[in-house]
């Protein structure tokens, strides 16, 4: 089967599950529907407190965005362990490596186009409500900002999807990764003080900040969240290599 043959067939997989192709547009629906609620209700309204930062505000809906990415990496994964459709998958293409690297590259490609359109629709809709607030991508740390956004939604997509190959269930890597980027991070944050920017997602989420606090920077962040992504990717590729199908 050639590489674009095989791409193919996992593209058609991918659309023909309800979950995967539904929690794939979920990330560009949720993300602009927040995105517009917050704006057009409080956006003005906390952007005239003297604390406020405007940047990282207008991309908070991508902590709702990252939910849905995280949900479409694992089931993407996860479709592959039910009914023995992975066994199919690999009498297909028996050379394992060719198979996973294609479908994580696919996963990954359709995360990054929808995270982009995702991100630089959020801070373009929501500068529409913003007044006398409102930036455009010409601001400083703005057009980083939201090219970095889509790479940081993708990137969660990632390691969401290596560690669904790794514990083969969607189910137990949302258990564990949901209430860690919605809750645990936030406590460990308060409790370790500078350790927490080395977090997958308070190191990813730098990028959103016109001037980011701590060592990393904004794309040593990203690079951090992507650090995180890859382990997981490898404990993936070592899962399927050495596990029966």
């Amino acid at each position: 089967m050639s590489t674009t043959a095989l791409l193919h067939s996992e593209w058609i997989k991918i659309r023909s599950v309800r979950s995967v192709i539904g929690s794939l547009i979920a990330v560009l629906l949720v993300t602009l529907a927040v995105t517009v609620l917050t704006s057009a209700t409080v956006g003005q309204a906390e952007a005239d407190n003297a604390d406020a930062e405007l940047l990282f505000n207008a991309f908070y809906a991508l902590n709702f965005g990252q939910i849905a990415a995280i949900g479409f990496g694992a089931t993407a994964i996860s479709s592959e362990y039910l009914n023995g459709a992975q066994r199919i998958s690999i009498a297909a293409v028996p050379r394992r490596n060719r198979f996973y690297v294609a479908k994580l590259t696919l996963v990954g490609a359709l995360a990054l186009v929808v995270g982009l359109a995702a991100s630089f629709g959020a801070f373009l809709m929501g500068q529409m409500f913003m007044g006398k607030y409102a930036m455009d991508l010409g601001e400083p740390g703005a057009l980083r900002a939201a090219f970095g956004g889509g790479l940081y939604l993708a990137l969660m997509a990632l390691f969401a999807a290596g560690l669904t190959v790794l514990l083969r269930s969607a189910v137990a890597v949302l258990s564990l990764l949901l209430p860690f980027v919605l809750i645990v991070s936030f406590v460990v944050g308060d409790v370790a003080g500078g350790a927490a920017q080395y977090l997958p997602d308070r190191a990813g989420q730098l990028v959103l900040h016109q001037n980011p606090e701590g060592s990393l920077g904004p794309w040593g962040g990203l690079a951090v969240t992507a650090a995180w992504a890859v382990a997981a990717l490898l404990a993936g590729w070592w899962a399927i290599r050495h596990r029966d199908a």
